[in-house]
């Protein structure tokens, strides 16, 4: 029985390590694969690609899709401007966040996915003074005694004693009885 479960736990750890691997080159593969480049310059981003072919007047669209959306549609639409050898689109304005930019060229496939972060612009941010009046505290924090700010009955401080005094008395009595387990 031992034999079988302690086989049974290193095959599954043989098979996790193989799988290791695999796992993470799986997005490396896919990010490898897009026929897209996205980049972002403060609040604009760009997306260039070499994959649409021209049917004469277009190339395609590109989309900017937020977080909370989920298709080609819903997203901020630019269409693809350039040669044959290289099309790009690009949108200013673009608030801080995570997006998605999604490439379809004028044939219905699709050029690639990408997600990019855009940073909230590196301005200095200018501090504005203010000054506002606000009561101090009446009685703040009483020091001594275990700064409370509620003072607590004689009832509530021997109660706790008590308490202190019997896990002492208890521990005291267990450490006792384990050093000499043959007396109760």
């Amino acid at each position: 029985m031992r034999t079988t479960q302690r086989l049974l736990r290193s095959g599954l750890t043989v098979a996790a390590t193989a799988a290791l691997p695999l796992t993470l080159a799986a997005p490396a593969a896919v990010a490898w694969g897009s026929g897209i480049s996205v980049s972002t310059s403060g609040t604009s981003v760009s997306v260039t690609t070499s994959a649409c072919p021209s049917n004469g007047s277009s190339f395609g669209n590109a989309s900017l899709l937020s977080s909370g959306q989920t298709n080609f549609a819903q997203g901020r639409q630019m269409p693809l401007t350039g040669t044959s050898s290289s099309q790009s689109a690009a949108w200013t304005g673009v608030s801080p966040g995570t997006f998605t930019v999604i490439v379809v060229c004028q044939d219905g496939t699709t050029a690639g996915t990408q997600s990019i972060i855009v940073a909230a612009s590196a301005a200095p941010a200018t501090p504005t003074i203010s000054t506002t009046v606000s009561p101090s505290p009446s009685r703040g924090v009483m020091g001594g005694l275990g700064g409370a700010v509620k003072d607590y009955g004689t009832a509530t401080v021997v109660g706790g004693g008590a308490l202190v005094v019997t896990g002492t008395l208890a521990a005291a009595w267990f450490l006792r009885r384990r050093s000499k387990p043959h007396r109760l």
